[in-house]
Parts: C-alpha cells; structure tokens; sequence
C-alpha cells in the first residue's frame, strides 16, 4: 500500500494506529500516547480501553512513588472509568516485605508475620501501604461508578500483609489521615457502583479489606440481578456477605465461590431450586482459623448435596480447606459433594492416611485436581501405619486425576513411580518437591547408579515424558488464598 502525503507511520489513518495500537499492553499504549498529539488522540479511542487490569498499591508499580502512581491512577480512570468494559484490580504487596527488614523465604506464608509491635518500621511501611490503599480504591471507584455497561469486576487484596494486622480497626484507622471516613466513602461508591450497572455478569471480590459490606448485594441493580452469571464473595469477616434473600434475586448464577462456613443449608436449597439456572461450579474456601468464630454447624448436609446435585447434573466443586484438621475435613466432605478440585493446606496441621482413603473412595470418578501442601520442617510419612500408601491409592482409584502436587509429606521413590505408572500421561501435572521425596535404602542397594537418575527416568517413561522434581519449594508453595483466587477465577471460567 502506497502512502500518500507523508511517510512512515504518521501517515497512516487511524484507524490502521488504533488497530496496531490495540496489540500492545495498557503500560505501553500510556507512554506511547507521550509521542505526539495524534497517537494520544488515536490511544483514547474507547475501543482500545474496553479491559483493564489494573495492580496498586505496595509503591511496586513501575518502581514510582505512590504519589506519582496515584496521579498516573487518576488519569488513566478519569479518562476509561466511565465506559470500561472489565476491570481487574489487585493489591499488590507491601514493596520490600521480605527484604531486607525479612529474608526468611518461608514468611510468605507465615500465619502470622512480624507485627507492628514488634517492628517499628513495618508498622509505618504498613500505615503507608493502607494510605496509599485508601486512596487508590477510592479513586478506582469514584470514576467508575457511574459506569452502567461494566459487565466483569474482578477485585483482590491482600490478605497477609493488611488484613490478619487488623490495619481495617478504629485505632489504626485514626492513626491515617481520614481512614475511617475514607473506608466509608469507599463502601458507599462500592454500592453506587452495584446500583448504576445494568448488565454486570461477574462480580469477584476477595479480600478487599472492608470494601464489601452485609447490604453492598442489596444494591444491586435488578438489571444486573438478572444478568450475574458469577458470584465471588470471600473475606474473613465474621458474618456472611450475602443472605438468602439477596441469593434468590441471582436466579442465573452459574458459579459461586463462598466461605464454607457461610453455605447454609438454607443456601443451598435455594441453590437447589428448580426455579434457577442449574449450578455449574461451587468454589469454597474453608479456613480452620476461622472455625473458632464461624462455626460449622448449620452447613449443607448430606441431603442437601443431593438435592442439588438432581437440580444441577454438571456442578463441579473446588475446595481448598487451610489448617483445617482431618476432624474437622471428615464433617465436611460429604460423599454426594462433587468434588473436582481439592487443595489441603497448612503449616503444621497434618493430614490423615484415613481422610485420604476417604478422599480417594468418595470422589473417585470425580476428582481431577489433588494438592497437599504443608509448610513445616517435620514430614511426615502417610505410609507408617499401613501397607498401600494412600496417595498410590488415590492415584489407583481416582480415575480422572490430572494433577497432583505434593510438597511437606514424605513421597517415597518407588511410590511416586507407582503413580506415574497408574497415571500415565492423564496425569499431566505431578509436581512433587524435592525435599518431600525419599529413597528405600534396601531398594538402592539393589539399583545400580545414582537414585535420583534412575528415579527421574523411571517416573518420565511412566508418564511418557521427560519428568523431574521440583527443585525450589517455593514454586510449589504460594500465599493460599491469592492461590485460590486465581485459581477459582480459571475454574468458574472452564465451564
């Protein structure tokens, strides 16, 4: 095509740089609207904005200050807020957490990390980080609560460094310019937001620190009422976040995510409801250290399973249970629970070898997804009190496990090459730490060469590819509940 008038690329029409434009990421699109007049009139065509991800806070975003990242905040919100299709919105991390006030890699998931009573100078960088929080959130919503064609918001805290510090409470709140009024304000723009949409279809709030209210859902619209296909209400608060009432509104959902505790019996059966769009996918998080305060007791029953299962045929459930004892696991995994997804979870609690017999014969044509993790120097062996080991039963009798990850428990060689055998190449994920893997030192005595070799080529030929263990524990370690909001956004998607 011969360009006429001019060369190179500013004689292009415009429509051809929106369209190239569209290719490139939303950092790249802000600092090529800098080049020249024209480009900035082509980069704020409403086209090229209809999605936007979206991560502050922690000072991590492109290494300015918060002040300069607000500013950049404001005008990208003040110029898209108002149309944006899909907005995504993180919280990302306290900048400089682990270093070099802390260079213990395992604090990532520390139940409890170092307080502000015990360290002046994370107390200030915590206070700086809520600030900087406050305010951002706050602009985020102020430009876009008018917007009546958002259809996907998608929102996540961060848990480990604000939230379990009770940074939300009045004494730290009064200790920020504003904090508490600030809190308020943003609860109320959250509500305006709901009641303006007319076509939102998936809503996803995890740990917002305070931004969901008991009465946020009574606000929504009944436009977007009727057009909610997806519902991600988690946060460590003591009361539920949506009532029976409001639940009944949603008649299209096809996911949830809830805690485990919040999910009535009474919900249920409105879930089970013939009346409704059947049930897709469930996701449930259940927190043992929240079981002191938010108590099992009036949760789905057995019967309530079944009831909704008939209603929905297709449900699939994910369920990630963290520092939960096996106790508590054996009132919870009801056999007529679809479960397709199961993430085990803790720092020191352990895991029965009889919650994993269970665990393998209940969900045995259902279960494809299998992760027990435990972050403590101490692994134990499931294998000490009985001839099979229970995850070479597991793999044995669940036939449609797709990925297994273990790290924390002791995975004996020849065991994890039993596992690769049974599964073969169906198992596409077997990530097992290095440190969680042991050998017989009667077997190595039999073998020649080195065992880790020969262990590496017998589970590769088992799962027809090369294989190897995972080598940094800490790939195979993440901060659980960021964990499963991911993770839950990729299963309510796979419908």
């Amino acid at each position: 095509m011969a360009l006429c008038g001019g060369v190179g690329a500013m004689a292009l029409p415009s429509e051809l740089i929106v369209h190239i434009f569209s290719f490139l990421s939303d950092r790249d699109k802000l600092r090529a609207s800098a080049v020249c007049s024209r480009w900035r009139e082509c980069l704020f065509y409403p086209a090229l904005w209809t999605e936007l991800k979206l991560r502050i806070g922690g000072g991590c975003n492109g290494g300015g200050s918060s002040s300069d990242e607000t500013s950049r905040l404001e005008f990208l919100m003040r110029k898209f807020g108002s149309f944006v299709r899909e907005l995504q919105l993180e919280l990302a991390p306290v900048e400089g957490y682990l270093s070099p006030l802390n260079s213990d890699p395992s604090s990532t998931r520390m139940d409890q990390p170092p307080g502000p009573d015990n360290d002046p100078q994370l107390s200030e960088r915590w206070r700086d980080a809520m600030a900087t929080y406050l305010d951002q959130v706050l602009c985020v919503f102020t430009n876009i609560r008018n917007n009546r064609n958002l259809r996907k918001l998608s929102l996540y805290g961060d848990t480990c460094i604000l939230q379990q510090e009770g940074l939300l409470d009045s004494i730290n709140l009064h200790q920020i310019h504003q904090g508490d009024k600030k809190i308020n304000e943003i609860q109320q723009l959250f509500m305006e937001l709901l009641s303006n949409t007319r076509q939102l279809r998936w809503l996803s709030c995890s740990f917002m620190l305070g931004l969901v209210t008991p009465c946020s859902l009574a606000c929504l619209s009944n436009p977007s009422a009727e057009t909610l296909q997806h519902l991600n209400l988690l946060d460590h608060q003591l009361g539920p976040l949506v009532s029976p009432s409001e639940l009944d509104r949603l008649s299209n959902l096809h996911s949830v995510a809830l805690d485990f505790s919040d999910l009535t019996s009474e919900l249920c059966g409105l879930l089970a409801s013939p009346r409704r769009t059947p049930l897709h996918r469930l996701s449930l998080l259940l927190n043992g250290a929240a079981l002191e305060f938010k108590s099992l007791e009036g949760t789905a029953t057995e019967d309530d399973w079944k009831a909704l299962v008939r209603v929905s045929a297709n449900l699939r459930v994910y369920i990630m249970a963290l520092e939960v004892d096996s106790s508590e696991l054996l009132r919870v995994l009801k056999p007529s629970l679809p479960l397709e997804r199961l993430h085990l979870d803790s720092y020191n609690t352990v895991v029965s070898d009889g919650t994993l017999e269970l665990i393998s014969q209940q969900y045995n044509k259902t279960l494809t997804h299998f992760l027990l993790l435990r972050d403590d120097p101490d692994f134990p062996d499931l294998t000490v009190n009985r001839n099979e080991d229970p995850l070479v039963l597991l793999a044995w009798r669940c036939t449609q496990l797709a990925v297994m990850v273990i790290h924390g428990y002791t995975v004996w060689s020849h065991n994890l090459v039993a596992i690769s055998r049974l599964r073969g190449a169906s198992l596409r994920v077997l990530t097992i730490s290095e440190e969680s893997i042991d050998f017989d030192p009667d077997q190595s005595s039999c073998t020649d060469g080195d065992p880790v070799h020969n262990l590496v080529k017998e589970v590769s030929l088992g799962l027809g590819r090369v294989w190897h263990p995972c080598l940094d524990s800490s790939l195979v370690l993440s901060e659980p509940t960021q964990h499963f909001h991911r993770e839950l956004q990729d299963f309510s998607m796979g419908m």
